[in-house]
């Protein structure tokens, strides 16, 4: 049976909306520099409304991905929870006008929360000060999984963060099934070494049960597991899930299926904005994979594409991937 869809992700609808500001702003609206900060609603509002210079773009972690798989020309799908205010319909604009399928309207609703958003200040020097408003997107739950989607994909894509709830869990879990039951491939971001700390044995449990691909970087595998030691806590993943990769900053790739394994190594560059590096490893990972490439050609596919987006600000591909590829001598 051949699916519709080559990759449909499940992740947190974040509205980026970037803005230039100097130290003494940041000190003056009580911004940490440099670092991620969870804000809540009131908190959300002052600082959008004291943009001066705001630029929007769609964004979310596994969101990103599914762009990046969709810009080299497969049929992509995102489900996700955006309100209907204007940053919500927004995002389900970009989205659709980049030929990702849309398949949960907007909602409206008192009790809905805002849209998700990060407010994200650019300082001279080029750091990044992020405050998230986690908003309608986090409460993502079953009821939202549209499972005539997720069970007509080739490869479902779940983002780690949604986990952090008991409706994500609910949500991943009834994805994942209809995805098997339709005969594709299910796989998530692990994304945060807090977030594996926090979800240890409930993380393990749908590796184990639900996941054919898990990627993760150093850090995650390391928590997931419980040891310092990375090729212990490899081959334990290894053992009950088909795919495993881990991404090591600088240092190379560590890519298992079955009884294959391979290190890609990467080229160290200093990157101008690393966001959305392993959203953009995950792309060309999954697209090598949706493509039939070999498990090495896939890694060098997402070391390529996560290369291409660290070279600029923001965290998806500026230059078309197939470009990327064909440079790097992959297509």
């Amino acid at each position: 049976m051949t699916q519709t869809y080559d990759l449909v992700g499940i992740g947190n609808a974040v509205v980026d909306v970037i803005s230039h500001a100097d130290d003494s702003f940041l000190d003056n609206m009580g911004i940490e520099k440099g670092i991620m900060q969870l804000i809540e609603r009131e908190r959300a509002e002052i600082l959008y409304g004291a943009m001066q210079d705001r630029v929007q773009t769609p964004g979310g972690s596994v969101a990103n991905t599914v762009a990046g798989v969709g810009s080299l020309g497969l049929k992509t799908s995102f489900l996700c929870k955006v309100k209907d205010d204007g940053l919500g319909l927004f995002y389900q604009k970009a989205m659709t006008e980049d030929g990702i399928g849309f398949p949960n309207p907007p909602v409206s609703g008192a009790h809905i929360p805002p849209t998700t958003r990060s407010m994200i200040f650019v300082s001279p020097d080029g750091e990044r000060s992020m405050n998230t408003y986690l908003g309608a997107g986090a409460d993502f739950d079953e009821g939202d999984v549209d499972t005539s989607v997720a069970g007509d994909t080739r490869f479902l894509f779940l983002e780690g963060y949604l986990y952090d709830k008991d409706e994500g869990k609910r949500a991943f879990t009834a994805a994942a099934q209809a995805c098997h039951a339709g005969g594709g491939k299910a796989g998530i971001s692990l994304s945060d070494p807090f977030c594996v700390d926090r979800h240890r044995d409930d993380f393990r449990r749908l590796i184990e049960e639900e996941m054919e691909i898990t990627l993760g970087n150093q850090e995650e595998w390391l928590s997931l597991y419980q040891t310092d030691d990375l090729d212990t806590a490899l081959g334990q993943a290894a053992k009950v899930c088909e795919t495993v990769v881990c991404t090591r900053s600088g240092n190379p790739v560590v890519a298992i299926r079955g009884g294959e394994r391979v290190e890609v190594p990467v080229t160290r560059v200093t990157p101008v904005d690393a966001t959305g590096a392993g959203d953009q490893f995950a792309a060309g990972f999954l697209y090598g994979l949706a493509t039939g490439q070999t498990l090495e050609t896939s890694a060098k596919m997402g070391v390529a594409a996560a290369a291409e987006v660290i070279a600029h600000v923001g965290p998806r591909p500026k230059r078309s991937l197939r470009v990327v590829f064909a440079d790097a001598g992959l297509i």
